[in-house]
């Protein structure tokens, strides 16, 4: 793509990096073609290559609007285009710097501010809990679209202490899903016991960063990685631990990335080549001793047709799923295939709030192929995608881990 960028652009760290990535596009259109919120709303602007020209626009000079803005709003950052694009194109990157030139060109109406703000204060605040405790106590009661988002509490069970283990990990805690889905945090926990695996949960980490970063707050996502980082490098520095775990492959994405994003920080990038150096999804590291564990697993108390749904951030972000897939396969679990698996189901963090139309027909959609395989279980391996699956249909979406836990002999 030929591009001619506005003197402050080309002046700008952050407008070469674009220039760069723009520079890639051959207007082949392969991405449109992937692009979910494209399918459903069949906008050029609401596809890769429409948003792409659009940021473009904005480097070379061209005011951006408040159309600009929500054309950028209602990509889901999915990156299932760059699993599709022929050039390499790293739109994820692109979108990024997109979203933060035109937030600081374009003032966001009051209502969305408010709400941006409600939910990047309120999803990692210590109330969050107690809120959200008292709404599945309330359950019942709620109103049914309330009462889909709401999960219903999942026994958590006894949590081994593994500190005697040789072998140690980190877990990242999180922030959203030791109160929502505590299950998941308490199964890895027996899983990697069981193969001699300690794990620890180190005070001082919290958010990954994720939710501030797409909600049009970098720099506080930044920050909150900083202390992340602050947080586990004297025990990475010790040698005591062997990986950083993720069982949450939203974070594990973004956390994967924390070298990108802290990349003009001199003194914490090394820092965060470091953490990203030891991080792993909990798949990987499992995958190794699955013979091993088969021996502790009941089959019988597996399901019998279960369905993996990746998440994007697993299959297109950091290219994980044949891995995931074949854990599972090799634990005994017969997976149902089924079409457009590589389609987003529409969770995108806070994006079924702020975009639930979008949201919801993508969910469905997705449900739609899913029950077509005839599964008793939905599996996954991100809290969002769980949660949002969930909320549109009766049948179980559990976090694999969970699975492999509950059939443990």
């Amino acid at each position: 793509m030929q591009t001619n960028l506005a003197q402050w652009a080309r002046e700008s760290k952050l407008g070469q990096e674009a220039d760069d990535i723009l520079r890639r596009c051959v207007h082949c259109g392969f991405c449109t073609a992937t692009c979910p919120t494209y399918q459903v709303l069949g906008d050029e602007l609401d596809g890769p290559r429409g948003r792409i020209y659009l940021i473009k626009e904005v480097l070379e000079g061209k005011e951006p609007t408040q159309a600009t803005q929500q054309h950028l709003d209602r990509c889901l950052t999915c990156r299932n285009c760059e699993t599709t694009c022929p050039s390499g194109v790293e739109y994820g990157h692109l979108v990024d710097i997109g979203r933060q030139l035109v937030e600081e060109k374009v003032k966001r109406p009051l209502a969305q501010r408010v709400q941006r703000a409600l939910l990047r204060e309120g999803l990692t605040s210590r109330f969050f809990a107690p809120a959200y405790k008292l709404g599945q106590s309330l359950r019942e009661w709620l109103p049914e679209t309330l009462q889909r988002k709401v999960i219903a509490p999942r026994p958590v069970g006894p949590r081994p202490v593994t500190s005697g283990h040789a072998r140690q990990i980190l877990l990242l805690s999180g922030c959203v899903q030791p109160t929502m889905m505590p299950s998941i945090d308490a199964a890895t926990i027996r899983v990697l016991d069981r193969l001699g695996i300690g794990t620890q949960v180190v005070a001082g980490a919290g958010c990954c960063g994720a939710l501030s970063f797409h909600l049009d707050d970098q720099e506080r996502a930044r920050a909150q990685m900083r202390l992340n980082i602050d947080a586990w490098l004297p025990y990475v520095e010790s040698g005591k631990i062997e990986a950083i775990v993720m069982n949450a492959t939203g974070c594990g994405a973004m956390v994967a990335e924390y070298a990108h994003h802290l990349r003009d920080d001199p003194v914490y990038l090394p820092k965060a080549e470091k953490i990203v150096s030891f991080v792993r999804d909990v798949a990987q590291v499992v995958s190794p001793y699955a013979q091993e564990l088969v021996k502790h697993v009941d089959a019988s108390k597996l399901p019998k047709r279960p369905v993996f749904h990746p998440p994007c951030t697993l299959q297109h972000w950091q290219g994980l799923r044949p891995e995931s897939e074949q854990l599972l396969t090799a634990l005994g679990m017969s997976l149902q295939a089924f079409n457009e698996s590589h389609l987003c189901c529409g969770s995108g963090g806070a994006y079924s709030v702020l975009q639930p139309e979008i949201s919801t027909a993508l969910r469905d959609r997705k449900l739609e192929h899913l029950n077509a395989s005839e599964p008793d279980m939905m599996l996954s391996s991100n809290i969002g995608c769980i949660g949002h699956l969930q909320s549109g249909t009766d049948t179980p979406v559990r976090h694999w881990i969970e699975v492999v836990d509950a059939a443990l002999k």
